[in-house]
This record gives C-alpha cells, structure tokens and sequence, in this order.
C-alpha cells in the first residue's frame, strides 16, 4: 500500500475534517502535518490530534499574523512545542503582498528562527516575492542548523538550489498540475530526489482537475501522480520517496515497510 505524507494542510479549515481524512486514507495517504498560521488558532490546530494517531502540528507565527505579536504569543509558542506531536514550527516566513509592516514580519520571522534553533524544530516557510531575503536571514541566523520545507515552492531552479544548499526541502503542491506551471516542472524533474516532499496546503491550491473547489486531503495522490510522471516514477517509488524525505525532515519513524526497505538497502551497501 502506498503510504504518503502530506506535509503541509490545514485540516482545522476544514469542514468534516475527520470525514476528509479517512477519505485520504483511502488513496494512500498516511499521515498529516498541520501548520498554525496564527495564535488565536493555535488551539484548533493541537485539536486535530485527536481525530487520527499519524496527525502531526507545526504551530507558528505566519508574516500575516506578525503585526499583532505580543511577548506572550512566544512563551505559548515554546510551550506548544513540547506536545510529542508537534514536528515543526510553521507556517513562518515574509510576504511582500501583505499589508503588515515589513519590519514586523522580520522581526517576527528573526524570533521563529532562532526558536526553531533553541528547541531544534525544523521551519515551514511562506514566501511570496520574498525568497531572497529569507535566505539571508536563514543563513545569518542559523536557519540551516534546523533546514525545514519550503511551502508550496513554485519558483525557479536556481531559487531551487539556493534552498537545498541552506538544507531545506521543496514542498511541492497542487500549482505543479496547472497546465499554466512552467518552472517547478523543470524543477522536479532536475533537483535531486531527497529534496522533494509533497503537500496540498488544503483547502487552498486546488489541483487543476478540481480548480474552483475547495482543496481536499484525498488530492494529494494528484499531486503524487504528476510527480511521478515527471521524474518518471512508479506511484510506490513516488510515495516511498517523498514519505522518506518528510521522516526525515520531521524526525518522524519510518512506516513499516520503509524502514524494511531501508534495512535492506543498508545491508545491500555495507
């Protein structure tokens, strides 16, 4: 059975969530890692832990949330960090289309950085027209010491490149279905296997075969079947792939039958 992970969805947008997750089930999707954007919805994030055993939370500040940040929301943060399921501190970043003080989202983002470090979390970063000075406040504060995933990566190759020098992953989502994609399908096809991870960011990024809907948990076997038809992989080397790369970007153990297949590899090598 294939077994992906979907590293990036927010199932506490989501109307009948536990009903949409086993409906992902279904199609092979194992596990869920939900980010939180903002503190007042930090306590629906941590509730969709209940509604399956495989869901997993990255609670943080995203830039849009930045101009109401206060102290407290830090030290609430640290204590949320400490949940056994909590892999992650997102959705974090810098977004030039947002009304919010440039300097605030900085100053918000340099704190989720160095969080990151001192609780050695890896990062979910948000980037719109900001990439490049996210990677320098990445490489001047340490960002690579945690790495993380790029979130919904549509850039360019080079941009590409840049991101898995600092140790970080590419987050790849429903924007690589659209007939209108011209980069990131360059992209997939060219970056080494171990930087790719899957995500739907449901209810947002909706696949071309469903555009106009909201987004569903279920629609990330899509997103696995376009990648695998650009690198040219089996739907299982496909999931395997992918589902190794978010294990091991989360610190997460290994489904049964990847850690078999590891074992073997291992033992094949020595």
């Amino acid at each position: 059975m294939t077994r992906y992970i979907d590293t990036h969805i927010h199932l506490d947008l989501l109307a009948e969530p536990a009903l949409l997750v086993q409906e992902a089930e279904q199609v092979g999707v194992g596990a869920w890692v939900v980010p939180g954007v903002a503190p007042e919805q930090w306590s629906e994030v941590m509730a969709t832990t209940a509604l399956h055993e495989q869901i997993y939370v990255a609670p943080g500040i995203h830039p849009q949330a930045a101009g109401n940040f206060q102290k407290a929301h830090l030290d609430k943060l640290r204590q949320l960090l400490t949940h056994e399921r909590a892999v992650a501190i997102g959705e974090v970043g810098l977004d030039r289309q947002l009304d919010v003080p440039w300097q605030q989202q900085e100053e918000i983002f340099i704190a989720m950085i160095r969080l990151a470090r001192e609780v050695e979390k890896p990062l979910l970063v948000h980037t719109r027209r900001s990439t490049g000075r996210i990677l320098e406040l990445l490489q001047r504060e340490g960002g690579d010491q945690v790495g993380g995933i790029f979130h919904a990566f549509s850039g360019s190759l080079e941009t590409a490149r840049k991101i898995m020098d600092l140790g970080f992953l590419l987050g790849v989502g429903g924007v690589v279905t659209l007939r209108t994609a011209r980069r990131l399908p360059e992209v997939i096809r060219e970056v080494p296997a171990e930087a790719l991870v899957l995500e739907t960011d449901a209810p947002y990024l909706t696949p071309e075969q469903h555009r106009g809907q909201p987004n569903r948990p279920a629609y990330l076997e899509l997103i696995a079947r376009q990648v695998a038809s650009l690198r040219d992989w089996t739907l299982a080397e496909t999931a395997q792939r992918t589902t190794l790369n978010a294990c091991r970007v989360f610190g997460l153990p290994l489904p049964d039958t990847l850690q078999k297949d590891k074992e073997t590899s291992d033992n094949e090598s020595e």
